[in-house]
This record gives structure tokens, sequence and C-alpha cells, in this order.
């Protein structure tokens, strides 16, 4: 299906669905300043070829779904002294929304990084809508855990440099710095070409920052994890530099009956050769779901 949009909360959400719309729905949630296809085509086709109908969306402020407008103001957020133009229980509605514009009653729900957060929140504040959850590589609003480095953390308030090209080496830099040390050069060509597509397809770095916001002003959910009580999975990758494991552990911990699965070796990313664990650990998650 070709992507198209839905009003929803005041905005519209641009989303694409693979597979038949009478199979299961596994709704994916992207990442901070990340487009619906950073969950690559492919695999969204192999998830769809396992009986799943899936959906993926850009989140607001990213890709080609509306959003904010007012500056970011990340330390006053962070310090909770200003509320930012919208959080992640926004967010979270958003994909509720979507879902219930789709007429899905419940769905399996996939979240990474940001979107492991909003999928948490998702699971939290609408479980009506929610059959099973995967967190990957996230984290539980806690700052005690899943910490980012300091240096990765600099580099992301760089500047984006003007031209594809400067975008493109400026994306390989961020893939090297957070990205799976054992995979970098086998999926370099898959990240370029991702890379040049996320440029045509549209940049947003003011909606980034305020996707930030909404990160860093977000109170602890541990307390919350607690009350889920669907199937749950947390995915992290051992040598992720963004997101510490100690926010995969915890909120597996803080979850009642999650499976925590941490993979050797990855980073803040999904490498192909991973795919099989990922779609797997999603599977298995959706089969223990009523």
């Amino acid at each position: 299906m070709a992507p198209t949009t839905a009003r929803v909360n005041g905005i519209e959400l641009c989303y694409e669905e693979f597979g038949k719309p009478t199979d299961p729905t596994v709704l994916l949630i992207m990442g901070l300043g990340g487009p619906m296809f950073w969950w690559e085509d492919d695999f969204c086709a192999d998830l769809a070829g396992r009986g799943f109908r899936v959906v993926r969306f850009d989140n607001r402020d990213c890709g080609r779904s509306t959003g904010g407008t007012a500056p970011a103001r990340l330390v006053p957020a962070y310090l909770r002294r200003v509320a930012p133009e919208y959080t992640l229980e926004d967010m979270a509605a958003d994909a509720a929304g979507l879902l219930r514009h789709l007429g899905v009653e419940r769905a399996h729900v996939v979240g990474v990084s940001m979107g492991g957060m909003i999928a948490q929140v998702l699971a939290i504040r609408h479980p009506e809508l929610v059959r099973s959850l995967v967190s990957m590589m996230s984290t539980t609003g806690s700052r005690k855990v899943g910490r980012i480095s300091a240096k990765v953390l600099v580099s992301m308030f760089r500047t984006i440099p003007e031209g594809e090209d400067a975008y493109v080496a400026r994306n390989l830099e961020g893939f090297r710095r957070i990205g799976s040390p054992a995979y970098y050069r086998s999926n370099l060509e898959r990240q370029t070409a991702r890379a040049r597509r996320t440029y045509a397809y549209g940049l947003n770095p003011a909606g980034t920052m305020r996707q930030f916001a909404a990160i860093v002003s977000a109170p602890d959910r541990t307390a919350d994890l607690a009350r889920i009580r669907v199937p749950t999975t947390v995915i992290h990758g051992t040598a992720d530099p963004l997101v510490h494991v100690s926010g995969g552990k915890a909120t597996a911990r803080a979850i009642p009956g999650a499976e925590l699965v941490l993979i050797p070796g990855m980073g803040h990313d999904m490498p192909r050769e991973l795919w099989p664990v990922l779609l797997d650990a999603i599977d298995r998650t959706a089969a223990r779901a009523v």
C-alpha cells in the first residue's frame, strides 16, 4: 500500500501498510528523528510474511507528518522548568489515534529507542489497544539508567550540513558512532542508501529537537510499567552507546513477566544480520498474546 495520511489529534500522520488487512496488526514506532522507512521495506515485508498486517508511520514532527512550531528549549525542558510543546504521552495518543483510524481493536506494538518509550506509554495509557509489546534499545525514563555517553550527546547537537553528500557523510559518521561495530562495514551500503532516501524525503531538525525535548522532560515510567499485563519482550544491544544497556535491563525488571533479550555486540541500530533475532522475538511475543 502506498503511503497515505490520517487526521489524528489535530495533525496529519503519514503511514503505510504491508501484508493482508485481515492479519493481526503490528504497529511499528520509530525513534528520534526517524521517518517510517527506517523500519526498512524488507524488514516490514519479512514481518508481513510471518502473517502480520504491518503498519509503520512518521511520528509527529518527522517526515511527512505535521508537528510543532515552537523552539525546543531543551535545557529548561530537561530541568522541567517549562513544558515541551508536546509530550511522549501526546505521541502515544497519536499512535492510539492511528490504530482507531484504521479500525484496529488491538495491535502488537513494537518500538525502537524513542519509539520504545512511546510504545511503553501506549501500553500504559491505552492498554485496551495493545495485545503485546516489544521495546527495543529503549529505557524507563529514570535518569539513573540508560544514559547517553557525553561524546555521542555532543555530536547530536552539531548543525546539519547543507547538501545531500554532506548530509550523507554526517549520517554515516553518526552510524559509526552509535551502530554495531562488528556490522558496520557489511551494512555501510545499506546505511548510505537509507541516508540518501532520508534526505530526499525531507529533513526536520527543529522537529527532532522538539521530539528530544519530549524525551528529556518525560517522567520516570518505572512504577507505571509495573501495570503492563500484556506479553512483553525487551531487546537491547550490549554495545549500545546511545541508550546504555542498563535502560533495557531496567525496563525488563519493571514489567511483570517481561522477556529480556540481550544481543552481544549490537549497538543502537538494527544490522541486517540480526533481523532474524528481532523478527523471531516479535513473532514469539505476539504468539504469547491471547
